[in-house]
């Protein structure tokens, strides 16, 4: 089944350019965790009237640590220093705490805070005037990218998040072939052929017509997956729009991806050192046609290879080629030439390159059988890579790429009709990163026998995410029908890609529906770990709507929201909130990096709410003891 929810305003993932988000990296700041819960609000000194503009909506203006804010500003204000509590015993008044209980306040590691000035210069100063939660719906904003290609590969340097590896088989028992339902980059591109326009050429006849586009004559290579059956065909040619699907980029990561992280160390010298770039980093060709050779391929492949050595003669299907080209690709290393080929746009070059990857790819998954009839099949060499990974973990690497191929070939082509929502609604679309879900995953600790919940999933990225990078079982659930018609696809074909890279996925289950309706939500909730409510731009009454079902979590439950549930960030405990539904919550706030979001390039923060039941009767036990003889006030006893 698939998944979905009442409005879901921002979910998951993005279309950004290479460029954007390697931009957004360069400036990423490091974490920085604050932890609170529900006991004393601090002094509000005066709103300045830039915190009502819409740079200071909830994305820019979530209550964050004063260390973060000064962190942000362009110039820190003056330190001030902050005011103690009595030394002995409680104020006097009836409805003030003893020390003890107003010592719970938010904990950070910085004790002195940045003096909050009257008039901000900026957003983000003003934003953080008041420690009290906006509760007006914020303006919806649109995706930031219009894009169907993105990458996905990118994370902050100064991230520092801890992450346990857990043992687990990795190894699908699974052949890869992918079956009648693939869908592939060659029928991604084929509906598209319109917006595509030709990249190679062939440098020795001009009159070339063969790597043009055609409805159905066009140029196109395969390229071998890591599982026994496994082959994906890749049209060659480039996206008009820049933003779009590049399938020549797409089969270049994948490729160097397979040989840096499946390929035994003994055969990578067949293919020889990963490039440092890729196409998205040199779209231009060099000036010169005819570069420098570069030195001859070391002889240390050949005696560690001896299976592979028949590659180095010429194939019969490509005897049109010049002996020149036929060549290159001899004295190159495999990768080497693939690369020099994509940046001369020889076509000729390219065809001839990848033929030469592809023999090798495939000497590696069919090794060449023992004369013993009786001796076992050799073991595809790249599966027994995977093998490995059950003490080291899915490499980051290989999880980003099944992620991006699966995202650019389900989601991409429908961004633009994912864009049709009602404006200022709980509906919004809009995407979480995959470096902020595998943060928002890592943290919360899931695990392969752990269950997640994405409450409002949208195309069901951070579902089949979570599944993909720790096994664990997920389930989404989607109100609007396009978005969940998506993702229907999106999960089916994570299942097809899994098997082709060789690895397995956790159980993944899909719902459209409304959450607040639904019969599975309710009999999940109460066994899930962990949470995920992309509430950025939910009304009012729909997050209201949503906190009664989180009295059904368990205790060490985790609540994942780009907006709080709690009423009020460190707030005063008093009669009136000591019996309130957020406060069985221990409240964790995290900032997120630039490029996490689609629908802008600023950071902002999320919210960890942990359901610590204990720890909050514990607190209510000790107020209730020095309340309970004291009568409630009410304001018409005040009158």
């Amino acid at each position: 089944m698939i998944s979905s929810s009442p409005a879901r305003s921002s979910t998951d993932i993005s279309f950004f350019s290479p460029s954007k988000i390697s931009q957004s990296v360069a400036s990423t700041a490091p974490s920085v965790v604050v932890t609170t819960r529900l006991t004393r609000r601090p002094a509000v000194p005066p709103r300045s009237s830039s915190a009502t503009s819409t740079q200071s909506l909830p994305r820019s203006s979530s209550p964050v640590s004063s260390v973060q804010s000064s962190s942000l500003s362009t110039s820190p204000s003056p330190q001030k220093k902050r005011k103690s509590l009595p030394a002995s015993g409680p104020a006097a008044g009836p409805s003030d705490l003893p020390r003890a209980v107003k010592r719970l306040r938010t904990a950070s590691t910085n004790k002195q805070k940045p003096k909050k000035s009257r008039a901000a210069s900026s957003s983000q100063s003003s934003s953080r005037a008041t420690s009290r939660h906006e509760t007006a719906p914020p303006s919806p904003e649109p995706l930031y990218c219009s894009s169907r290609s993105r990458s996905t590969s990118l994370f902050p340097p100064t991230m520092e998040i801890p992450n346990p590896v857990r043992e687990r088989r990795w190894c699908t028992d699974e052949n890869g072939d992918p079956g009648a339902s693939h869908l592939s980059s060659e029928a991604v591109v084929k509906r598209l052929m319109k917006s595509y326009k030709s990249y190679f050429k062939n440098p020795n006849d001009p009159t070339d017509k063969s790597f043009e586009p055609h409805p159905t004559d066009y140029p196109v290579v395969e390229l071998e997956y890591p599982n026994s059956f496994a082959v994906e065909r890749f049209i060659l040619l480039a996206p008009k729009d820049k933003d779009h699907y590049n399938p020549i980029m797409d089969l270049e990561r994948s490729l160097y991806t397979m040989v840096e992280c499946y390929v035994p160390k003994e055969h990578q010298a067949t293919f020889g050192p990963i490039p440092t770039d890729t196409l998205s980093e040199a779209i231009s060709p060099p000036p010169s046609p005819s570069p420098s050779p570069s030195p001859p391929r070391s002889n240390a492949s050949s005696s560690s290879t001896s299976s592979l050595s028949s590659l180095s003669t010429s194939s019969s299907s490509l005897t049109s080629l010049s002996s020149t080209t036929s060549s290159i690709v001899d004295r190159l290393p495999l990768l080497r030439a693939v690369q020099r080929a994509i940046h001369l746009q020889d076509g000729p070059l390219f065809l001839m390159a990848m033929k030469r990857v592809n023999a090798a790819l495939h000497a590696l998954k069919y090794p060449e059988l023992d004369t013993d009839p009786y001796a076992p099949s050799p073991r595809n060499c790249m599966m027994s890579t995977v093998e490995t990974w059950t003490t080291n973990g899915l490499p980051d690497k290989v999880l980003m790429r099944i992620i991006e191929e699966n995202y650019q070939r389900t989601v991409g082509p429908n961004v633009p009709s994912l864009k049709h929502y009602e404006a200022f609604s709980s509906t919004v679309y809009g995407e979480l990163m995959p470096s902020l879900a595998q943060e928002m995953i890592t943290v919360t600790e899931l695990k392969e026998d752990t269950l997640f919940l994405d409450l409002g999933s949208g195309v069901a990225n951070v579902v089949v995410q979570a599944s993909l990078q720790t096994g664990c079982r997920s389930y989404g659930i989607e109100l609007m029908p396009h978005p969940a018609r998506v993702a229907r696809d999106v999960v089916e074909q994570i299942k097809i890609r899994c098997r082709m890279w060789g690895v397995v996925i956790g159980e993944m289950e899909l719902e459209e529906g409304n959450m607040l309706e639904s019969r599975r939500v309710d009999e999940l909730i109460s066994k899930a770990d962990v949470v995920l409510v992309d509430n950025k731009v939910f009304e009012t009454s729909l997050n209201e709507a949503l906190r009664p079902k989180f009295l059904d979590l368990k205790e060490g439950a985790t609540v994942i929201s780009l907006a709080p549930f709690v009423s009020s960030i460190n707030a005063r405990l008093t009669k009136r909130n000591v019996d309130d539904i957020s406060a069985i919550f221990d409240v964790k706030e995290r900032p997120y990096h630039s490029g996490s979001v689609s629908w802008g390039n600023n950071g902002g923060t999320y919210y960890l709410h942990k359901v610590d039941r204990e720890g909050y009767s514990k607190i209510k036990e000790r107020f209730e003891t020095l309340h309970g003889s004291k009568p409630a006030r009410s304001s018409r006893s005040r009158r």
